[in-house]
């Protein structure tokens, strides 16, 4: 990977106990223009990240001290929208859940080819920095039954009480909101949201509806319906 003059390359935050592993993987993203800071545990995370200020994660899950899991965590208390990998021998749908419970945007299972990492890294980064920017419009505030729903400050407010959204809940909620009354195709959502439909990102859109669905429980007249083998419809009651 060759960036052009003045362009920073992509900076990742690689924690792998694994050291003969963690050199090899160090030194191939390097090779291909990547800025790698690895550590073999996850103390100190956090000032690890803001000394790095990294663009990517990649966090093996068995780890001395933590789990990637738990970093996974402290990281999306600081930054909800850095993309975050895991690493893993574990394979389980379990496990997966667990992962997009984390925080994590995507779960590699090991071994691994470093051409296969470097894809999933290259596919975040497009779709962090372009895709996702333009699900969210840059206007207005909606009215979701006593809910008002402000798209651009990510906000959902419910009698003066302020719920923060993340961005892939605003990114939901929008869509949901643009067919409104209508049934949309799940698989809709996953690639406008995720880029491809594949399980890991279907769980994944499994932990957001459950959270739309928790955050609107106050009003009875908001409605977000499963539609089996098809999607979802979002109504509201007049």
């Amino acid at each position: 990977m060759i960036y052009p003059e003045n362009t920073m390359p992509v900076k990742i935050l690689y924690i792998e106990d694994e050291l003969y592993l963690g050199k090899i993987v160090k030194e191939s993203l390097e090779s291909r223009g990547y800025e790698v800071q690895m550590y073999e545990d996850g103390k100190e995370i956090l000032r690890k990240y803001n000394s790095f200020q990294p663009d990517l994660c990649l966090f093996d899950v068995m780890l001395p001290y933590k789990s990637g899991f738990e970093l996974g965590k402290e990281i999306r208390h600081v930054n909800e929208s850095i993309p975050i990998i895991y690493l893993t021998a574990k394979s389980q749908t379990s496990d997966v859940v667990t992962g997009f419970h984390s925080g994590g945007n995507d779960y590699i299972k090991k071994p691994f080819s470093m051409e296969e990492l470097i894809l999933r890294i290259e596919n975040l980064r497009t779709l962090t920095n372009g895709q996702q920017e333009s699900v969210i419009p840059d206007h207005a505030k909606r009215k979701i039954g006593q809910f008002i729903f402000d798209t651009r400050k990510m906000e959902l407010t419910w009698n003066k009480e302020v719920k923060r959204l993340s961005h892939r809940e605003t990114q939901l909620l929008t869509i949901l909101c643009d067919h409104q009354g209508r049934p949309v195709d799940r698989r809709k959502i996953l690639n406008q949201i995720w880029g491809d439909d594949h399980f890991f990102n279907s769980r994944n859109l499994d932990v957001y509806i459950r959270k739309l669905r928790g955050y609107f429980e106050k009003d009875t007249s908001v409605q977000l319906i499963t539609l089996k083998g098809l999607g979802y419809q979002f109504v509201v009651s007049e």
